[in-house]
């Protein structure tokens, strides 16, 4: 009597336990969804899916063999296997990745497949092993999918790792459990010692990956929605705003570092509103974005390209005053090449560029404003041509003054070597060079 009664109250236990991580899971399900509906991140409402459709399959597992005597046993863990192939799917597209659709169902399908085995279907510690290894090997790759993301912040990096991989090893002890109690008695044992730590387990590991989740969706919309501040709808370039951003991250993590000042190149596109007027705004904003393309692709990865407003730009880069007029003419000469056609009509686009510098980034509209004095000197000056601030000139001496004056009055007197040695820029042994032909077109 005492061992039926404790067996009953074990039973019972387990009973209320599945119950409560039944509706526990349910309801996190769809609060994932309402999280979907208001940022809608689609990762979320694969994720509320997941969790619905596993309730769903541990209540049918609950109730299969009261009620439901009709159903087959193996759909019950069949739908719970999709639901973990969902869970990792979810991992995958929270990252922008794609959906593994038969991966995602591989684990139903081997499962409904071992159940047409006689010697698999009549044999519960096989069971038990078989559908420890598959949620395993699904939370396991849900960990691999999170951690794959290297733009997190470290407070989502160790859970997004540890709560899966955690809930992985749990699943996995049944395995050599089971092999050390073999037979029916052994599965009994087994059963009554792990279904209630699994069920509590699987509760904790449902509640601990909904926060994660909800964690990381929150950084990803706050992301998304600093970017959108900081960045140009039309050229995908920062703005004013992400030049400020730019210019603080420039100073701290490159020109300190390198122990260089700072460079601000100012751009402003040549008649630009007659290109509008003649070829239509369509067409101008064709070769807006194709100057910010031509801007990036000529520039290094620590240097920024910004868009000011309008058709005028700017840049900003660890260097001096000498590597900012090569690096300018450079992009000069890049656009005025691309912008010869644009759409498959003749435009023949060309830029303005003027050049200053500083020890630091203190006060970047102060630099700004220099660099934008050189730009309507190289406007007046005829267009298509680079300028630099004329007050550095006159500091300028020796070998450094001849360099600078080189590059923005025509004949170029530094040797490609020394180019590419001074701004860490030029492996191709690219030195810019003005000839009275460029000036003439400029004219």
């Amino acid at each position: 009597m005492i061992e039926q009664a404790i067996a009953s109250t074990i039973s019972l236990d387990v009973t209320t336990l599945f119950v409560v991580t039944t509706c526990v899971t349910a309801l996190l399900g769809i609060f994932l969804l309402f999280a979907w509906s208001q940022d809608r991140i689609p990762a979320l409402a694969w994720w509320g899916a997941a969790y619905l459709l596993g309730a769903f399959a541990v209540g049918l597992w609950v109730v299969n063999a009261r009620a439901l005597a009709w159903m087959p046993a193996s759909l019950p863990s069949a739908l719970l296997f999709v639901a973990c192939g969902m869970i990792w799917n979810a991992a995958r597209i929270f990252h922008n990745r794609k959906v593994v659709w038969p991966g995602m169902m591989a684990g139903a399908v081997v499962w409904l497949a071992a159940w047409l085995i006689p010697d698999f279907a009549n044999v519960s510690i096989n069971r038990i092993v078989f559908a420890s290894t598959i949620v395993a090997l699904y939370t396991f790759l849900t960990a691999v999918e999170l951690w794959r993301e290297r733009r997190k912040s470290l407070v989502g990096q160790w859970p997004a790792l540890f709560v899966p991989a955690l809930h992985g090893a749990v699943f996995l002890f049944p395995i050599p459990i089971a092999s050390l109690m073999p037979g029916e008695a052994g599965t009994v044992t087994l059963a009554t010692g792990w279904i209630a730590v699994l069920v509590i387990e699987m509760l904790l590991y449902a509640v601990g990956t909904a926060f994660i989740v909800l964690v990381l969706a929150k950084e990803r919309t706050l992301r998304m929605h600093k970017t959108a501040a900081l960045t140009d709808p039309l050229t995908g370039l920062f703005n004013r705003r992400g030049l400020i951003e730019a210019a603080r991250d420039l100073a701290e993590k490159h020109a300190k570092k390198a122990g260089k000042p700072i460079a601000i190149l100012a751009f402003d596109l040549d008649h630009f509103k007659a290109i509008n007027d003649k070829f239509g705004h369509a067409l101008g904003d064709e070769v807006l974005k194709l100057f910010a393309s031509t801007a990036n692709t000529s520039l290094r990865l620590t240097d920024f390209v910004v868009r000011l407003g309008g058709e005028e730009f700017a840049a900003i880069m660890p260097g001096t005053l000498e590597e900012g007029v090569m690096v300018a003419d450079r992009v000069r000469a890049a656009f005025a090449t691309a912008a010869r056609t644009v759409s498959g009509r003749y435009v023949g686009a060309t830029v303005s560029v003027g050049v200053a510098a500083h020890e630091t980034a203190a006060n970047i509209d102060a630099l700004l404003e220099r660099a934008d004095t050189a730009l309507y000197a190289a406007k007046a000056n005829g267009r298509n041509r680079v300028e630099a601030e004329a007050p550095q000139f006159d500091l300028l001496n020796g070998p450094e003054a001849s360099a600078v004056a080189a590059s923005v009055e025509g004949a170029p007197a530094v040797p490609a070597e020394a180019a590419a040695e001074g701004d860490g820029m030029d492996r191709s042994g690219y030195r810019p060079q003005w000839t009275s032909t460029d000036r003439q077109a400029a004219a």
